[in-house]
């Protein structure tokens, strides 16, 4: 009787042991999902040939033999991209939710609605690679742009989150944790974040070498990838075009010494396209290819986005190279590909029951959201006699004109949208029959139409592809892109004399700047009752913009750079050393906008700035109450910024050290707390090699913008 029960026992102990994955059959150990991940690893390596191995650092990374299928890229800042005007290699496009521009996002200054946006795009995601109906796409995104926009003249300004380290990082969290889901133990997405590192100019992108001292590589230029890596938990990024203190980042030191050794980056690491060939033929940095393959390798490169095949076998047989260290890369590849689920049966892997039912980008839930970060970008940057919002029921007609009007311009990394809906769309949806709408993008034609009209909505701004087809390619100064700095930050003149011409005969005149940076607008900031800013791309922008206008949402978007009022005010563009006055930290003359700024409907009050102790805490409690003075419900984005007033060492202006948005009613009041880590108020001490806490006294600010600051206090540390 007892001897019978012992395989029963036996069973009984494996089902503990193994869990769910006992049931299925496996013929190698990595198969088996509850073995340890670094033992997993090892055994694939040692059934995979040299061949599998060097097919693998490419992005997709899959072993048929071995039954492994890899997830590979795509693009995704601001939603899935998948048919792109650019078309990176996809010739069906597919329609997935499409959102405003990365910075447009981050003007929302609310992290949890760019978590929001992330999770649904690696929903999307996870649907077109596993549906049975699309097989399309891959699990690792090539998002978030974790670079810093240090200066307005950039080309690719609109795919970061600005010019601030700190609410860079912030921002970037958020997008990594949406694109990564909430599974303990599985990932929906890989972000993989983009371009380590100091990547902020187009012009010689290829060639050119950022240069900086180390605090400004560790307080500054690092911050966001750093906060990606520790706090969000990405494990994957792309090393940019760029020299980094004279040596490429695909080759720099720093690719191992910091983010792997000090971060903890394990995962992936990969060329920008076409980088590794640019070692050789455009920074001369090998004089071989087969030198430059082996150069990357060995600097912690595990994934090509380039042909580096023949460059990898021919260091291999130059023995440069050898298959340790192709090994030991692979390692980061493999740990991203079990995160994913990639390597287990799909019964137990939550994200990969991803795959029936209708299209997602259809859904209402998907269309309703993507209405709701657009109104919430909004940055209402004038508003004299309160000419908004609209009254939709006293306002009889309406001009809406300008090169934007009756668009939405979808930028080189955008995804294709179900559908969109255009300033005069939504213009129209929001009036009704209750008012005459007059169009025109014509500039001639503008004039009569605004004439006649109660109000004219001028809307300009810059077009994301340059107004121009092929690669490398704007139509004027002003214009920038991938590969294109801009020269000038003005209007071009056909629009600068559009505004003019369109005010001279309508008072009421309506300026919306649709742009995916700043401009230097001064002439329209000096005349033009009201104006709004918002960025291009969104499915639901002429929606988002009309529930604005027309008083349905109260804005309450920010800027998140500062808006110089010409170039005069800028330092050279190579000039990577920010101290030398460059964003709102280092900014000495008065700016067009400042970073932070932008208004509302309502008006708000600050009161009680409150304190905890400086005391062995890790933090700061920061209190302030604020009130809606008005009779107009409405959010307010409180920032708190700090200065150190006795420094030895050369510290910003001041620096934002948190913020949050809050929703108020009419006369309500709300208390909004802010912690401060004192990790926050550390510098970067090059003679201990760490960050350090620097006894002196700092000034706590409390504010609606890095010039508009209503309360202060000091505090010494």
């Amino acid at each position: 009787m007892l001897k019978k029960q012992k395989p029963l026992n036996l069973i009984l102990l494996l089902l503990l042991v193994s869990g769910p994955f006992v049931q299925a059959q496996t013929k190698y150990p990595f198969q088996n999902p509850n073995l340890d991940v670094e033992k997993r690893i090892s055994n694939i390596l040692s059934l995979m040939n040299l061949e599998e191995k060097i097919v693998c650092l490419g992005t997709t990374p899959s072993v048929p033999r071995l039954g492994i299928v890899g997830a590979g890229h795509v693009e995704g800042l601001h939603g899935l991209a998948l048919g792109i005007p650019g078309d990176w290699g996809h010739k069906t496009p597919v329609a997935t939710t499409t959102f405003p521009q990365a910075i447009g996002m981050a003007e929302t200054w609310e992290p949890e609605l760019l978590k929001q946006a992330a999770g649904i795009e690696g929903y999307e995601a996870r649907y077109l690679f596993q549906s049975e109906q699309y097989k399309k796409g891959g699990l690792v995104i090539r998002a978030p742009n974790a670079d810093l926009g240090r200066d307005p003249r950039w080309g690719r300004t609109e795919e970061c989150y600005g010019e601030d380290a700190f609410f860079n990082g912030t921002m970037a969290v958020a997008y990594i944790k949406g694109l990564q889901g909430d599974d303990p133990k599985y990932w929906l997405t890989a972000a993989l974040m983009k371009h380590f590192l100091a990547n902020s100019n187009e012009k010689s992108r290829d060639s050119s070498s950022s240069n900086f001292n180390e605090r400004l590589l560790r307080e500054y230029y690092s911050v966001p990838f750093r906060m990606g890596v520790k706090e969000g938990g990405s494990r994957a990024y792309m090393a940019a075009y760029n020299r980094i203190n004279g040596i490429p980042a695909a080759v720099n030191p720093i690719l191992k010494d910091i983010t792997v050794k000090e971060w903890g980056q394990n995962g992936i690491i990969c060329t920008d396209g076409g980088a590794y060939q640019m070692l050789v033929n455009a920074h001369h940095y090998f004089p071989t290819l087969e030198e430059a393959a082996a150069a990357c390798v060995k600097a912690g490169i595990n994934q090509f986005l380039d042909d580096y095949e023949v460059g990898i076998k021919g260091a291999l047989e130059l023995k440069i190279l050898t298959e340790k260290d192709i090994d030991q890369v692979l390692k980061g590849v493999f740990r991203v590909m079990i995160k994913l689920g990639q390597l287990d049966p799909k019964e137990i892997v939550s994200y990969a029951q991803i795959k029936d039912g209708p299209e997602p980008w259809l859904s209402e839930k998907n269309k309703s959201f993507a209405r709701l970060i657009t109104q919430k970008s909004v940055v209402l940057l004038k508003n004299s006699k309160s000419l908004l919002p609209l009254d939709v029921n006293k306002i009889k007609s309406i001009a809406v004109v300008g090169p934007r009007s009756n668009e939405v311009a979808l930028d080189w990394y955008s995804g294709s949208p179900a559908y969109t809906v255009s300033p005069l769309e939504g213009i129209k949806n929001k009036v009704a029959s209750k008012a005459i709408i007059s169009h025109t993008t014509n500039n001639d034609l503008a004039i009569s139409l605004a004439k006649s009209a109660e109000v004219a909505i001028v809307c300009i701004g810059n077009h994301p592809t340059g107004n121009m087809s092929g690669w490398a390619k704007v139509s004027n100064t002003s214009e920038g892109r991938e590969a294109v700095d801009r020269e000038e930050i003005l209007l071009d003149s056909a629009q600068e004399n559009l505004i003019k011409k369109v005010y001279a005969v309508n008072p009421n005149t309506i300026v919306v700047l649709i742009s995916s940076f700043p401009y230097a607008i001064n002439w329209a900031q000096e005349n033009i009752p009201a104006i709004v800013h918002l960025t291009h791309n969104s499915q639901e922008l002429g929606n988002g913009l009309a529930d604005v206008l027309f008083g349905d949402v109260n804005p309450a978007g920010r800027l998140v750079q500062t808006w110089p009022k010409s170039t005069d005010q800028l330092p050279p563009m190579m000039d990577y050393d920010i101290r030398k006055g460059r964003t709102y930290m280092y900014f000495k003359d008065a700016p067009l906008y400042p970073f932070g700024y932008g208004l509302s409907y309502s008006s708000f009050s600050y009161s009680n700035l409150f304190t905890t102790p400086v005391t062995q805490k890790k933090e700061i409690k920061v209190q302030v109450n604020v009130t809606n003075t008005s009779a107009i419900a409405g959010d307010e984005v409180v920032q708190l910024y700090i200065s150190h007033l006795n420094s030895k060492i050369d510290r910003p202006l001041k620096e934002l050290k948190g913020f949050k948005r809050i929703t108020l009613q009419p006369k309500e009041t709300k208390t909004v707390e802010i912690n401060m880590p004192l990790e926050l108020l550390k510098y970067w001490n090059i003679k201990t090699k760490r960050f350090d806490l620097e006894h002196d006294k700092i000034q706590i600010m409390i504010g609606s913008s890095s010039a508009n600051i209503h309360l202060r206090k000091e505090l010494t540390l």
